[in-house]
């Protein structure tokens, strides 16, 4: 008996411990926290799966990569995106590196390959890019004889079928000149390579370049005043040539010449010259563009052959410098002279922007003397005069308001039997010199670019982009696509993986 009750206790002493065990997996507290448990594996199970998706999005997509830094320094210009986005050939850009070395050269190589995926993406496949060793790959250079491999400086080839582009670094990145000069290395501020695939684009995809002629040789006011000009246009797919006519003759293929603010006048054989070229045996179908040298600390300048040939086609310079007295075209700070122009209905149909102004300075106006064959392009208001350049210190401006709207560019047009000639005036060159064609605030480049591709029947693929840097790309307030990229992943995404959460807990422990 005494075994038995000793059998008995032991046993009951061992139930309780196993009743605790299985009641322990069974109580609420367990079970509880092991739906806790279950349920943090699946919520970071999700955000796992939804940053590697986000990943394979952004790799196939790269235009869903957000940028919150204030410039844009890893977005692509808006022109970039809408030109790649109608580019009809296939372009390809083979980049003169391994991938690995040009990442690893500073954070700007990398800004720069985040920018050619996106113009990828935004080309729709028809341009791409592809990385070459040259040094495993020697027969590559050989395929490109035009461009000079010495100088070692190639950042990458832009092909299009049978016509190629070298890309060196002054195109492509931006450096401290004089750390470079002293060192003998590289230290990196920025990257153009939108800028300079862009442009190298539309070079390669062009087959038959309009040819411009710079006059040269007659005075200019100095040797880089057309240089703005003459990047513009070649940037936008012309061929430009530098001729003398004192020395040689026209390109036989040149439909456009350039004369650029010169110091003196065309001689007799060089005003004939152009006389000829513009008639072009009766068939015409050539443009004349001259730029005046108004420039008061000059003085007049005597230019009668050059007038005789305005007088032709139905203008002609005033003297002094034209000034505007409306405070809404003025500019702050800035004397009457520096203005904002209107544009006329000639060459404002196909800006982009024509919102956006053009700005003028030292203008010394043209007078329009034949209505049949002359018009104005771009015009002050009513409230503008002429400052002559012997004017006394107690020059009254208000009193010498004309009264009528100045005429700052202007046109002379004859039909031919073949099609028109036309004679450009723009009687300011400071209003075509690099700076103000720089300026994004004001449409000189665009206006100019519109002009000359509407007169030359060109497609007009004119695209100005900034460069980019790192050194402001602070994060800043998030654009429209980002800000709805924010707002769709935290006001409709979170709240919906918490509220089916809820759901399934309160389902659980209402049927619990």
């Amino acid at each position: 008996m005494a075994e038995n009750k000793e059998k008995s206790s032991a046993a009951a002493e061992q139930t309780p411990k196993k009743r605790g065990l299985k009641q322990l997996f069974q109580s609420r507290k367990m079970r509880h926290g092991s739906l806790a448990v279950v349920f943090t594996a699946i919520a970071v199970a999700v955000v796992i799966l939804l940053n590697v998706v986000a990943g394979l999005l952004v790799d196939r997509f790269p235009e869903m990569k957000a940028d919150f830094t204030a410039n844009k320094a890893f977005a692509l210009a808006n022109d970039t995106k809408e030109y790649m986005s109608r580019l009809d050939k296939d372009v390809k850009l083979y980049i003169i590196s391994d991938e690995d070395d040009f990442m690893n050269t500073s954070t700007y190589f990398v800004q720069a390959k985040n920018l050619l995926d996106k113009m990828v993406s935004s080309s729709n496949g028809k341009f791409t890019y592809e990385f070459v060793n040259t040094t495993d790959n020697p027969k590559f250079t050989q395929q490109y004889p035009n461009i000079n491999w010495q100088t070692k400086d190639t950042v990458g080839v832009l092909t299009c079928g049978e016509q190629y582009k070298g890309l060196g670094v002054k195109d492509c990145f931006t450096y401290d000149e004089d750390y470079y000069n002293y060192y003998g290395s590289y230290s990196w501020t920025g990257t153009t390579i939108e800028q300079a695939v862009v442009k190298g684009t539309l070079d390669v995809t062009t087959e038959e370049k309009v040819v411009v002629d710079i006059l040269t040789g007659e005075g200019e006011t100095d040797t880089n005043g057309y240089e703005g000009l003459k990047a513009l246009m070649t940037d936008n797919a012309y061929q430009v040539n530098e001729v003398s006519l004192l020395t040689g003759e026209p390109d036989k293929d040149a439909r456009v010449m350039l004369l650029f603010a010169p110091l003196t006048d065309l001689s007799d054989t060089s005003a004939e010259t152009v006389r000829k070229w513009l008639e072009n045996d009766g068939k015409y179908g050539k443009t004349l563009i001259y730029v005046a040298n108004a420039d008061p600390t000059v003085g007049e300048q005597k230019t009668p052959n050059i007038d005789a040939l305005l007088s032709d086609w139905g203008m002609e310079l005033n003297k002094g410098v034209v000034y505007d007295t409306d405070l809404n075209h003025n500019l702050n700070n800035a004397p009457f002279y520096t203005f904002i122009v209107d544009y006329t209905d000639y060459y404002k149909e196909n800006l982009k922007n024509s919102t956006v102004p053009v700005l003028n300075e030292y203008a010394t106006g043209i007078t329009i003397k034949d209505t049949n064959t002359a018009h104005a392009l771009l015009q002050t208001t009513d409230k503008a005069g002429i400052l002559p350049l012997d004017a006394k210190e107690d020059f009254d401006f208000a009193a010498n308001v004309t009264g009528e709207p100045i005429a700052i560019a202007a046109e002379g047009q004859k039909a031919g039997t073949e099609a028109y000639s036309n004679v450009v005036v723009f009687s300011s060159k400071a209003m075509l010199l690099s700076g103000e064609l720089s300026y994004a605030s004001f449409n000189n480049a665009a206006y100019f670019m519109n002009m000359l591709n509407t007169i030359t029947e060109k497609e007009d693929n004119t695209v100005v982009i900034e460069g980019k840097s790192l050194e402001n790309a602070t994060l800043g307030a998030p654009g429209a696509e980002t800000s709805n990229a924010v707002m769709i992943v935290f006001m409709i995404v979170l709240p919906a993986l918490i509220l089916i959460l809820g759901i399934v807990l309160w389902i659980r422990r209402r049927n619990r």
